[in-house]
């Protein structure tokens, strides 16, 4: 299967931002690109601001919401612990269900994750077990200012502990004018983590489809990605 899973060091980093962008250029590009987003917290899928309609957006796939986001649950807390509020258990064997209905549906796939790369989805399983189910490479999208080397660091190596393909980091949302942090976090990630920096992605004030794709079309190595694509096991 070709695509690619992202994941992220910790939430609110920006993985929809990014896996919408990648969708929307592969769409430009011809590509016949699906999205993917198993677990929605806190908000309706139905949402026009919600992750699940912003990739269907971005994407310009014929998949339902349901398709895109099976799960939803009302409190925005990790999946397992919204589920269990709710009275509901997700086991692995429905995640892998509905990913094995949908693969089939378009040529390549963007997914993303909930939260960071070990928040925990279900009773036994992380986001971690998912990525590797699906044996797509990974993205993991980090924040550029203080304390993100430490957490990128650590989110690589665990991915790298659980045997994943790592396609590269994208360091997303600095500042117009960056601190000194911002500046130099990127090469120092790339060389700590002996995992390529894919790009360095600005804050956006204005989020609209336009603005997201010229963001990935500027500031991300597409064409490193698309070598990388389909390159998990």
């Amino acid at each position: 299967m070709k695509g690619f899973f992202v994941t992220g060091t910790d939430t609110g980093v920006g993985k929809t931002i990014i896996s919408c962008g990648l969708a929307a250029l592969f769409k430009e590009r011809k590509m016949d690109v699906g999205v993917f987003k198993p677990f929605l917290s806190g908000i309706s899928r139905y949402h026009p601001e919600s992750d699940t309609a912003l990739l269907k957006q971005m994407s310009q796939t014929f998949l339902s919401h349901e398709e895109i986001t099976p799960f939803e649950f009302k409190e925005p807390l990790a999946p397992y612990i919204a589920g269990k509020l709710e009275g509901k258990a997700i086991k692995m064997e429905e995640v892998l269900f509905h990913w094995k209905r949908m693969r089939e549906k378009h040529d390549c796939f963007i997914v993303e994750g909930a939260g960071g790369i070990s928040v925990p989805l279900g009773e036994d399983f992380l986001v971690s077990h998912v990525i590797k189910a699906l044996e797509l490479p990974v993205i993991i999208v980090a924040r550029p200012n203080l304390g993100t080397i430490n957490h990128t660091f650590l989110t690589v190596q665990y991915a790298k502990s659980m045997g994943l393909s790592i396609a590269g980091i994208v360091i997303n949302g600095i500042s117009h004018s960056p601190d000194l942090d911002e500046k130099t976090n990127p090469d120092i990630i790339e060389d700590l983590c002996g995992v390529p920096v894919l790009g360095v992605t600005p804050k956006l004030e204005d989020i609209t489809k336009e603005s997201v794709q010229k963001m990935v079309t500027d500031h991300i190595d597409v064409s490193l990605l698309i070598n990388r694509m389909g390159a998990g096991r």
